[in-house]
């Protein structure tokens, strides 16, 4: 449908607005700027005025979120999870149409002035900076450089904050031993980043769900935040390490000059492995940087206390070594599309304690919705006679010696210590992945949701142990999916992994 016809609908939508009309209108333009693009490479920028338009245009906040979501949701994260050049092209191109657009808002006018601070005066001005900086080669840090603070900015989320920034500030500790290193991100990050990490987190909001104008200004607030860490500093005595992080939105808008800042452009480069995970891309481009060849894998570090606890807790459970304690998280941090549907989640716990020897923890995660499923899990499993208790973390010491399954009320750095303590870990492509494999912990991760093998391989869980993932396809078969066969794959990838396998079955 061309520009002009939804143009019509959203002048139509504007003398009645409402948010089911707004939604509908949002997706399909989002949607069809998304066929075109996909059919024929064609960029209409009408289509995308438009979504930006529309998610700025109304008093009530709640209204402009609709198009914001449909623009970050459709357009934007598709963008981003192809991992190819070319989108990553587009992605840029996008964002410079964004914030040119919002800059020339009345809210905008501090987004403009610190633009042009920087002699980003216009849309193709921006656009051709981080064109430049994509299509570069990584650049070595300077011999001059000696750097005593070190920022690196937040991935936003945590798992990618697990399987990127760690790496990052590992890496870096050990290339600048005496600067200190600085993550400039939400508090949530203290949860798996404690005081024993050595590293200090500069808080910083940023709403993944937020408006188009909130979710750019806050660009606003982590220049302030940089320039204010920087107080007294030369300029050769700081580095800035942008990680492709949402905070400058994929590296669209910049911080400080070029030589005291480096861009990892996680989403793909020209001599970086096809099949590497993003922790060992991250790896790569740190050799590049840092001109020093290493490798770390990515680490957490849960408060000390919470440790304790889950060990005990852990270790009670398990009533001997004998036992295999199987940790599992079946959160998707809201993207239901990695969800598997149906009766999966009961099916494969039910699986599980069929082996006498196996004891389940499971986090009950977040939210109304998520924890409503784990009830029905818990009920379920209770029903087929083994023995459930849920408890909250902190009351862990009323754990019985009989239960089977434990369904636990945690935070983040909770379920980490109790992940550390398992044997193994099953769960969705999200966070808790991460922070198992990163503990060295056996690791299973259900992906669904997504056919983009590339986008798999990038995600893939890295860590010192086994990490296997099993790959579910939501998409073209939803509706003959067997959730049986699904389950009796994972045991079988379980099971493939044991050390016994061959003695057990001899060739």
């Amino acid at each position: 449908m061309r520009p002009a016809y939804y143009q019509h609908k959203w002048r139509q939508v504007k003398l009645a607005p409402n948010a089911e009309a707004v939604d509908s209108l949002a997706q399909r333009v989002a949607s069809t700027f998304v066929d075109r693009y996909f059919y024929s490479d064609e960029y209409n920028a009408d289509y995308i005025q438009l979504l930006c338009e529309m998610a700025t245009h109304f008093e009530e906040e709640s209204l402009n979120q609709i198009a914001a979501r449909a623009l970050f949701g459709i357009v934007i994260e598709r963008l981003c999870d192809d991992f190819e050049e070319l989108q990553t092209e587009t992605y840029n191109r996008l964002i410079c149409q964004v914030v040119d657009y919002l800059r020339g808002l009345p809210q905008g006018s501090e987004l403009n002035q610190a633009l042009n601070d920087f002699h980003l005066e216009t849309e193709e001005q921006l656009y051709q900076r981080i064109e430049s900086i994509r299509l570069s080669p990584d650049e070595r840090l300077p011999s001059r450089l000696k750097p005593d603070r070190i920022i690196v900015l937040s991935r936003v989320t945590i798992g990618a904050d697990v399987a990127v920034t760690s790496v990052i500030c590992q890496r870096i500790a050990l290339a600048f031993p005496d600067a200190e290193i600085v993550v400039a991100g939400s508090a949530k990050l203290r949860e798996v980043f404690a005081e024993n990490s050595g590293i200090r987190i500069r808080d910083l909001h940023y709403s993944r769900r937020g408006g188009l104008l909130e979710r750019f200004l806050a660009w606003l607030n982590l220049l302030r935040e940089i320039r204010a860490e920087l107080v007294a500093l030369s300029d050769s005595q700081y580095l800035v390490l942008d990680p492709d992080s949402r905070l400058t939105q994929l590296g669209v808008l910049p911080l400080v000059p070029g030589q005291n800042y480096r861009f990892f452009n996680s989403r793909g480069k020209p001599g970086y492995a096809i099949k590497a995970s993003i922790s060992q891309l991250t790896n790569k481009w740190l050799d590049n940087i840092l001109g020093t060849s290493a490798f770390c894998y990515p680490s957490v570090w849960p408060d000390p206390i919470s440790m304790l606890n889950a060990n005990d807790g852990c270790s009670r459970l398990k009533h001997g070594s004998d036992q295999t304690l199987v940790a599992l998280n079946f959160g998707v941090g809201g993207n239901l599309r990695k969800r598997v549907e149906g009766d999966f989640e009961t099916l494969l716990v039910m699986a599980l304690l069929s082996d006498p020897q196996v004891r389940v923890i499971l986090d009950l995660g977040f939210g109304s919705e998520e924890r409503q499923r784990s009830e029905d899990i818990l009920q379920a499993v209770s029903a087929s006679g083994y023995s459930v208790q849920a408890l909250r973390f902190a009351d862990l010491a009323q754990l019985k010696s009989t239960t089977r399954l434990l369904g636990v009320e945690c935070s983040v750095a909770e379920i980490a210590a109790l992940i550390a303590g398992s044997d193994e870990f099953i769960g969705y492509d999200s966070a808790c992945q991460h922070i198992a494999a990163a503990q060295g912990i056996r690791t299973f991760t259900i992906f669904a949701g997504t056919s983009n093998a590339r986008f798999i391989r990038r995600w893939q869980a890295t860590g010192p142990n086994l990490s296997e993932i099993l790959y579910v396809d939501t998409l073209s078969r939803e509706s003959q999916l067997d959730y049986r066969e699904i389950v009796a794959r994972l045991l079988d990838l379980r099971r493939d992994q044991d050390d016994d396998i061959e003695a057990e079955f001899p060739v």
